[in-house]
């Protein structure tokens, strides 16, 4: 495995450089002090992974390095390193074309692990990235589902709700004093706006909201 340096410490290269060529399967086939070197010496050394610092202030930073760097080789596996631990680095990256985001804290052996992760076309994030990167998506569809939800008028509500409960589209119109196909027409329109395509699908929906006053 063929490794790129990118850091504009020379000590922090020295002491990678020192670590990874112990393991007998990886070469630190160059190194680069900023990102427009680092991308030259890409171009010519042709590496398996990139290890890019993201905060290098004399030259081209990480970040923008990474997105020219992923223009020119689509292919090349980047793995960027950072001291910061926060989200707005970590998305920041991923969307420059970063394959993954280790802190420098990082002990010795999971620092290996992302490399040989992103060398195989993985992904990688340290733990606490990982972590918050779940709590957004989670918070994310929360507020998604509360919001869609809020989509609906209050008929479409009373008819959701009745429908969870098993009633037929005769019983809830009955039960709503509206005809059948005004029932009909807004099971449609609740499908259309929650994007469901099934009855079943609106009862398990219903749950999930606890409209039933219970959850599963």
């Amino acid at each position: 495995m063929k490794i790129l340096l990118v850091d504009d410490h020379a000590v922090v290269r020295m002491g990678l450089t020192m670590l990874l060529n112990k393991n007998p399967e990886i070469e630190v086939i160059g190194e680069a002090s900023e990102g427009n070197e680092g991308i030259k010496k890409a171009l010519k050394l042709k590496p398996d992974v990139v290890v890019m610092d993201l905060s290098m202030p004399h030259g081209k930073d990480g970040l923008s390095a990474t997105t020219e760097l992923k223009k020119l080789m689509p292919n090349v596996n980047i793995l960027i390193l950072t001291m910061h631990n926060d989200e707005e680095y970590l998305f920041r990256a991923i969307q420059a074309g970063a394959s993954g985001c280790i802190l420098k804290s990082a002990p010795h052996d999971e620092l290996m692990s992302a490399i040989e992760a992103v060398s195989i076309g993985d992904a990688y994030l340290h733990p606490s990235a990982t972590k918050r990167l779940m709590e957004e998506y989670l918070g994310s569809m929360k507020q998604d589902s509360s919001n869609t939800y809020n989509l609906l008028s209050d008929r479409e509500k009373e008819v959701l709700t009745l429908i969870a409960k098993g009633y037929s589209n005769k019983e809830i119109a009955e039960q709503l004093v509206i005809s059948v196909k005004t029932v009909e027409t807004h099971k449609g329109n609740l499908m259309e706006k929650l994007q469901m395509k099934t009855r079943p699908e609106l009862v398990e929906y219903a749950v999930k909201k606890g409209l039933l006053g219970y959850d599963i």
